[in-house]
């Protein structure tokens, strides 16, 4: 954990906007357990005195900012973005993502069945007669972004001694929430920051909020380079050998594949930020909701489960990657950070056994609800009563290049082409 942690984990959910993003759509908003709220604030307190003043952010708030571009409120077992469930099964609860255009297809083959394009009455009714044990056997081969929530004690590395990173090139391979959010950090302390796609596999956050996509990229150049043509790879190789900050969310397979070798980079002084769901030596996937879901980080009602906030786990996985970034060992060597999203999210919580055991019951006791007056709601926290703030967005500055936009200018600027 970060030094500053905050002792009132409550008034930290209230005011992230979290908590207006938790619950049932027609139900009060609840505050989540654990301290994710409070650390991702530590976080930016660390960044803010790493980059001496010059990053200036809440990271209570970068938790929901996506959320007030996009409008996306709580939606109970269905995550914000709907594109995730909570769903029974036989021994519990899982959490089960259907976000890319062939997960019904990957959908259908874990349950046996043809489920057109409606895969969820199908999921649903395999669940309830399987056990979260059945569904990560047949999901991981799959490569079908689910699993069973639990709640297992885990820890995350430390940022060690802040370090300057303006002027310092960053090659960024990764997409969606949370590498970006790690690069952006690193652009708005001074660091250039360049983002690298494939021609096959551009980032699918291009297709979303285009406000929330410039907020992340604004100001980064952009290339393109294809990993199957000879020239292009060894051009590839030599844009990271120039680096001195990569991040990526791929398996080291992935990276071999396109002739990238972290543990060489960070021999020769580099640092190396991977992002992944569950850690280089899984192979399972996932996306921020079933990631934070399935690592415990759910709040209940008399119902049962519902989401926390919106694919919590990019944000915190984000900012907390961001600060390791930031540092480096005493002796200036290079360091690679195994930054696994779903540690990040298990080590905000309080690992307590009933904890764990409620979350198999079918009745759970319900976690703090928050109450209505004069047209706000209002939570009781340690520290005294707190409005709960909503989702607030920080402006896009700069422009976003379109993909491949840099790739010359780029690569003959550092003398690869």
């Amino acid at each position: 954990m970060f030094e500053s942690l905050s002792a009132d984990s409550t008034r930290d959910w209230a005011e992230s906007g979290i908590a207006c993003l938790t619950g049932r759509p027609d139900g009060p908003p609840l505050i989540p357990p654990g301290r994710a709220a409070s650390v991702a604030r530590a976080a930016t307190t660390w960044i803010e005195s790493a980059t001496n003043g010059t990053v200036r952010l809440d990271g209570a708030r970068l938790l929901s900012e996506r959320a007030a571009f996009t409008g996306h409120r709580r939606a109970g077992a269905i995550s914000a973005g709907g594109s995730c469930r909570l769903l029974p099964t036989a021994d519990g609860w899982a959490a089960v993502s259907c976000a890319r255009p062939d997960d019904p297809l990957l959908l259908g083959a874990l349950v046996g069945a043809d489920v057109g394009d409606d895969p969820w009455p199908a999921v649903t009714s395999w669940l309830a007669e399987h056990t979260g044990h059945d569904l990560l056997e047949l999901a991981e081969p799959l490569g079908i972004a689910a699993g069973p929530i639990t709640r297992v004690p885990a820890t995350t590395p430390q940022p060690l001694i802040p370090r300057p990173v303006d002027g310092l090139l960053v090659v960024d391979f990764s997409s969606l929430w949370a590498g970006p959010l790690c690069s952006h950090i690193l652009g708005l302390a001074g660091a250039r920051v360049v983002k690298v796609e494939t021609p096959a596999r551009p980032d699918g956050a291009r297709r979303g909020n285009a406000d929330f996509y410039r907020l992340l990229h604004g100001g980064h150049e952009s290339v393109v380079l294809d990993p199957g043509d000879d020239i292009q790879r060894r051009e590839l190789s030599e844009l990271v050998n120039a680096a001195d900050i990569v991040i990526e969310a791929s398996r080291p397979r992935a990276l071999s594949g396109f002739g990238l070798d972290a543990e060489h980079f960070v021999a020769s002084g580099g640092t190396w930020v991977s992002i992944t769901a569950h850690g280089r030596d899984s192979f399972r996937i996932g996306f921020g909701d079933d990631i934070a879901a399935s690592s415990g980080l759910v709040a209940h009602d008399t119902q049962g489960p519902v989401f926390v906030g919106d694919a919590l786990a990019d944000p915190l996985t984000g900012v907390t990657a961001a600060a390791l970034a930031l540092s480096e060992p005493a002796d200036g060597s290079g360091i690679l950070w195994d930054v696994s999203m779903s540690a990040v999210v298990s080590s905000t919580l309080a690992h307590d056994p009933h904890d764990s055991e409620r979350m198999y019951r079918s009745s759970p006791s319900p976690d703090t609800t928050c109450h209505s007056l004069r047209g706000r709601w209002w939570v009781d926290a340690p520290s005294g009563t707190v409005a709960l703030a909503e989702p607030k967005r920080r402006e896009p500055v700069g422009e976003v290049a379109e993909s491949g936009r840099d790739t010359s200018k780029v690569l003959s600027e550092l003398g690869i082409r």
